[in-house]
C-alpha cells in the first residue's frame, strides 16, 4: 500500500512546538481574550469591595504621598496644583507597576498549563501587560473627574490626547519588553522576582512624581554634574511618560511659570525607540529560554 503523504514535502509540515513569538499572540488572539478575562475577573473574587478597590488603592497611596511629602516635607513648594501633579505621576507608576511585575510573574504563575499544553508562552506576558491597563482605566478616570472639576475640558487639545496615548503606549511596551525579559529568567532563577521588586521601588523615586525635574536640573547644577546626565535622566521612559500625562493633565489645569522638560516632542520618540529596543532584547531572551520552561518548571 503506497504511503498517504510520501508525495507529501518536509516542507509543508511544522515543527512541533516552533514559536513565532510576539507573531503568535495575534495568532491566539482568541485564547489571549481567553486570558485577559480570566485575569479581570479573578481579580477580585471573592472580595467585598471587588472592584471598588481599584480606586481605594490608588487613592489610599495618594493621599500617604501628599500628607507626608506635600505637607511634612514641603516638596510641594514650587508646585501648584501639587494634588494632581503628584496623582497623575502616580497612576503612571502603577501601570508600570503592575503590567512589569504580573508579567515577570506570568510564566511561573500559569505553570501547570507550560507543562502539560504547548501555546506560545508570550501570550501569558501580553495578557498580564493589558490586564493591568484594565486595571489602570479606573485610576485615569479618577484622575480625569478631579482635572474636570477644574476646568481640563476647556483647555483640552489634540496634543494632550496625543501625550496621553504616547505615555500609555510607552509605559506599556517598556514593561512588557522588562516582564519579558525577567519572565524568562524568573523561570530559572526565582531571584528575578526580588529584583524586580527593587526595580519598582526605584521606579518611584526615579521619576518626577514626587518632585519637579527642575529640581533634578538644579542639584546636577549644584554638584557640577555634566549636563548629559540630565539628558539621561530624561531618557527613561517611565519619566518621560510621567511627564507626558503632566502635559496632559496638570499644565491645563494649572497656571505655572515651570517650564516643560527640554524636547519634550523629540524625546516621546527617542524614548519609544528605546522601550521597543526593550521589548526586542527581551523578546530575544525569552525565545532562547523558553525551549527549557516545563522542565524548568
Amino acid at each position: 500500500m503506497q504511503d498517504p503523504f510520501a508525495q507529501v514535502p518536509r516542507s509543508s509540515f511544522d515543527v512541533p512546538g516552533r514559536a513565532g513569538g510576539l507573531l503568535d499572540v495575534f495568532r491566539w488572539h482568541y485564547l489571549l481574550r481567553l486570558l485577559v478575562r480570566t485575569g479581570v475577573t479573578t481579580r477580585y473574587r471573592n472580595s467585598v469591595l471587588g472592584w471598588t478597590w481599584s480606586y481605594v488603592r490608588p487613592a489610599a497611596q495618594f493621599l500617604v504621598f501628599w500628607v507626608v511629602l506635600g505637607l511634612f516635607l514641603n516638596l510641594e513648594r514650587g508646585i501648584p496644583n501639587y494634588a494632581v501633579y503628584l496623582f497623575s505621576g502616580i497612576v503612571v507608576i502603577n501601570l508600570f507597576s503592575e503590567a512589569f511585575k504580573n508579567a515577570t510573574t506570568s510564566i511561573v504563575g500559569n505553570a501547570p498549563l507550560v507543562r502539560k499544553v504547548y501555546l506560545p508562552r508570550q501570550l501569558f506576558a501580553v495578557s498580564a501587560v493589558i490586564v493591568a491597563f484594565v486595571h489602570f482605566l479606573p485610576q485615569v478616570g479618577l484622575l480625569l473627574v478631579v482635572c474636570l472639576f477644574l476646568g481640563w475640558i476647556t483647555h483640552i487639545s489634540v496634543l494632550s490626547i496625543l501625550a496621553i496615548v504616547a505615555g500609555v503606549v510607552i509605559v506599556m511596551v517598556f514593561g512588557l519588553g522588562l516582564g519579558l525579559l525577567f519572565g524568562a529568567m524568573n523561570v530559572r532563577y526565582r531571584d528575578a522576582e526580588n529584583i524586580v521588586e527593587l526595580l519598582l521601588l526605584l521606579a518611584t523615586w526615579a521619576s518626577p512624581v514626587l518632585y519637579s525635574w527642575t529640581m533634578v536640573q538644579d542639584a546636577f547644577e549644584q554638584l557640577g554634574w555634566p549636563s548629559w546626565l540630565l539628558e539621561l535622566y530624561l531618557l527613561n521612559p517611565i519619566t518621560q511618560a510621567v511627564e507626558l500625562f503632566h502635559y496632559a493633565f496638570w499644565h491645563p489645569v494649572t497656571e505655572t511659570s515651570l517650564a516643560l522638560p527640554p524636547g519634550l516632542a523629540i524625546n516621546t520618540l527617542w524614548t519609544f525607540l528605546i522601550s521597543v529596543a526593550v521589548l526586542l532584547i527581551g523578546q530575544a531572551v525569552f525565545r532562547r529560554l523558553e525551549g527549557r520552561f516545563a522542565q524548568d518548571l
